[in-house]
């Protein structure tokens, strides 16, 4: 197989990343400054912005994973109907919950997400995204915590992947 290349057009550097993922740690820490929260991870997309983020808090939380399938490999648009691959397994009930999520698209995954939370009875239920890309929205969901807003552009690299690739890359770029 052969090397690939980066994607060309960096859209957010490693400095920028790190400085923004501290802010969002600090005002998170501060508005559950007596709150333990559970902190849901939304794989595989968003592990590494959430590795760094929860590095960044200074208050004491918990930490679970939920999966869903919102994009088909090759696929550069996400469907309307997300899959819950591996579901919680903390129960959620009067706990303070902050969903972790990579990039909100349309919102289809992060609606039917809260959906299905919100019947757990949650004590509270926020979002916390590195990406935003407004020009996408089809379902309005609430972002109580953002990193950027991107414009409409596939994006890839900090976690997030172009066809399983780029993962790895330490800034966020534009995929041709």
């Amino acid at each position: 197989m052969a090397a690939l290349k980066p994607p060309p057009r960096i859209l957010f550097t490693e400095t920028q990343i790190k400085q923004r993922v501290a802010e969002l740690g600090a005002q998170i820490s501060a508005d559950y400054a007596d709150k333990d929260p559970l902190i849901v991870g939304i794989l595989r997309g968003g592990f590494v912005f959430l590795a760094d983020l929860i590095r960044t808090l200074t208050i004491p939380c918990t930490l679970d994973f939920i999966a869903v399938a919102s994009y088909e490999v090759g696929a550069r648009a996400s469907n309307r109907s997300p899959r819950i691959l591996l579901d919680l397994r903390e129960d959620i009930a009067d706990r303070h919950v902050l969903l972790v999520e990579d990039i909100v698209d349309s919102g289809y995954t992060f609606d039917h997400l809260l959906q299905l939370l919100r019947t757990r009875e949650p004590a509270s239920l926020k979002v916390c995204a590195l990406l935003n890309k407004p020009t996408r929205r089809e379902v309005h969901v609430p972002i109580d915590y953002l990193g950027f807003e991107i414009p409409d552009v596939f994006v890839c690299g900090y976690g997030i992947d172009a066809d399983e690739r780029y993962r790895n890359l330490p800034y966020i770029a534009s995929v041709e």
